[in-house]
């Protein structure tokens, strides 16, 4: 008997050797796939701030947490199972379903651009102004950005762990799903309440404080509105990139064969820069194809509605 329970004890201890590298395994592969997301991670949280924008400050911790639930929601209950079905059946349908959503967030940022240059629609009220409706918009807007946004994170991690099998596929895009939300919407937090966290500081006694205090108090309007830029921009770049690889993959290739000549170009000109200059041209490529697409498809939707009018 103490044979079979020093045997049985063995295998134990070797289940849980074999546990233990599967979950090293899972998170070296998680974290590499996270590391190539890293760019659609920085244009998440730059696009969110916009959407906390004129809500009161008591309000902004409880829509933020309720854009990082739809977000769950979005990878969880829609992008994750689509997907791993998606690559185990239909690989071939990821890249189109991609750059649909890539055109819309091409639509978004160039709507965006167009009511800024021509004021064609008013300025809307704070939503602290209009309740919980206004609240309700914002938040379902976020999270339908944050679905697109959420779907390209998940795809390049995907494509860092497609020859893994299924299962470990699935546990180590959903340690990536909870790991880039949690960073995302912890960051976006961070942001929206760092005017708080100046005006307490301001009010303490050390005079150190109070002037940290004064110039966050100070700095955060504007810090929000280059956010509200740089997520409108997000939106082109990210959107132009999609489009700009998916068409790669489906078969045309001159548009990214121009592109990365100009990289190899501006590379060999200026190499003391590394790779800096041709992620510049990478992504001023991706943002002029974003805003040249997504004003196509603002142009359509301004059209149709007076055609029908008339």
């Amino acid at each position: 008997m103490s044979a079979g329970l020093a045997a049985l004890l063995d295998d134990i201890a070797a289940l849980a050797r074999l546990a233990a590298a599967s979950v090293d395994d899972v998170g070296a592969a998680a974290a590499r796939a996270s590391t190539k997301a890293a760019g659609v991670v920085v244009d998440d949280a730059a696009v969110t701030p916009r959407y906390v924008h004129g809500l009161r400050p008591e309000r902004e911790l409880a829509i933020i947490k309720k854009i990082a639930i739809g977000s769950l929601r979005n990878k969880f209950v829609f992008i994750l199972p689509l997907a791993l079905l998606l690559s185990q059946f239909a690989p071939w349908l990821l890249t189109p379903i991609l750059m649909l959503g890539g055109t819309y967030l091409c639509y978004e940022g160039a709507e965006k651009l167009w009511e800024k240059v021509s004021g064609h629609h008013p300025p809307e009220a704070p939503a602290s102004s209009q309740g919980a409706e206004a609240e309700g918009r914002v938040v379902s807007g976020a999270v339908r950005t944050d679905l697109i946004l959420s779907a390209e994170i998940m795809v390049i991690a995907l494509n860092e762990v497609a020859d893994e099998p299924l299962l470990s596929r699935a546990v180590i895009l959903a340690v990536v799903a909870l790991g880039i939300t949690a960073l995302v919407y912890g960051v976006v937090a961070v942001i929206v309440k760092m005017d708080d966290i100046g005006l307490s500081l301001a009010a303490r006694s050390s005079a150190a404080a109070r002037a940290v205090g004064r110039f966050l108090v100070k700095a955060m309007p504007v810090v929000l509105a280059t956010l509200s830029v740089v997520g409108v921009v997000a939106m082109l770049w990210v959107g132009g990139h999609i489009l700009l690889v998916g068409i790669d993959e489906l078969g045309w290739h001159a548009p990214y064969d121009l592109v990365h000549h100009l990289e190899e170009i501006v590379h060999d000109a200026v190499p003391s820069l590394g790779g800096a200059l041709p992620w510049i041209v990478n992504t001023t490529a991706s943002a002029l194809l974003g805003v040249l697409v997504g004003a196509i498809v603002v142009a359509a939707s301004h059209l149709v509605p007076r055609r029908r009018a008339h």
